[in-house]
């Protein structure tokens, strides 16, 4: 990678604390970006926005990438030189004003109000009817479960969740006043309450996690060898447990969140407090609920209404 992109890569980390997943799909964009300058021959700091709209439009024909991942593209692109203009090496922005294809909006995949009670209820001893019961995996999926949907936490932050506040902590929960602090996206830190059944559930699988931690672990959550459980493990059990208590869609981490927003707006109307609760920097992010309750809205108005009942 040039020199001037592994520096901006290194901006964006120290400066927007970009995730590690993140920092993965910046450079791949930079990457492509040096690539297809080089195929065609042009300099990256003498970019016209002519060239640059035939750098995009190679990148939709030859890459065949699709709408979002173009717009994320020219997203990073467009910050490289905005940095590379304030660092006075460029004179102008070449990708500003160049946008990518729109794309469809799909609507996030929420649980009905009963199927995420049900998953919430659900008890583990059925999930595999040949091997016995472990006690504290057991507790600690349940625990998963409350906090996802109980908290509409992302599993990121669940995932770097402590048993106790230290020093070096992402995260933990305060027992005492019922409250998850969590650290969420570009670094903010933001506190939610926990309900009743989440506290039982932590309550239960703090009982037991000894049993399994090692005794230098932090983790709140943790696996059978005692180490800080990772979100491909929380996604792999939270899925068997779902199909297990007969979910009719498949449930991952995120869809529990959607289904905590979505809930929680359909009852209160109020989606400030969504948006807080999520750790939405923009409203617009949030908005997208309302379109899910509207949904709701709809069908209770198809089986409800005289007017709207198909003869």
């Amino acid at each position: 990678m040039a020199a001037q992109l592994s520096t901006y890569l290194d901006h964006v980390r120290v400066q927007r604390r970009l995730a590690p997943r993140s920092l993965v799909i910046y450079a791949d964009a930079l990457l492509r970006l040096q690539n297809l300058a080089a195929q065609s021959g042009v300099a990256l700091l003498t970019l016209r926005p002519h060239q640059a709209r035939r750098l995009a439009a190679k990148l939709h024909a030859d890459i065949e990438l699709g709408p979002r991942s173009m717009a994320l593209h020219l997203s990073v692109w467009r910050g490289l030189y905005r940095w590379l203009g304030a660092e006075r090496l460029v004179e102008l922005n070449p990708f500003d004003g160049l946008r990518a294809p729109k794309a469809a909006k799909p609507l996030p995949k929420a649980l009905a109000v009963d199927d995420a009670v049900q998953l919430a209820n659900f008890s583990g001893s059925a999930i595999d009817a040949d091997r016995p019961l472990d006690e504290r995996i057991e507790a600690r999926d349940r625990c998963v479960v409350e906090l996802l949907y109980g908290c509409g936490l992302r599993v990121s932050e669940l995932v770097g969740l402590d048993a106790q506040a230290g020093p070096a902590s992402q995260g933990w929960v305060d027992m005492a006043a019922a409250e998850a602090t969590v650290l969420g996206k570009g670094g903010k830190r933001r506190s939610v309450p926990v309900g009743a059944a989440a506290m039982a559930a932590l309550q239960q699988w703090l009982s037991l996690r000894g049993q399994l931690a090692r005794a230098d672990e932090s983790a709140l959550l943790v696996g059978q060898r005692g180490a800080r459980l990772g979100a491909v493990q929380i996604r792999a059990s939270l899925k068997a447990r779902a199909l297990a208590a007969g979910m009719p869609a498949h449930v991952h981490p995120h869809m529990l969140r959607h289904s905590f927003a979505s809930h929680i707006l359909q009852s209160s109307g109020d989606l400030r407090a969504v948006q807080e609760l999520l750790g939405h920097a923009h409203i617009t992010t949030t908005q997208i609920y309302t379109q899910l309750d509207f949904q709701h809205l709809a069908k209770i108005y198809d089986a409800a209404h005289p007017r709207a009942k198909k003869k």
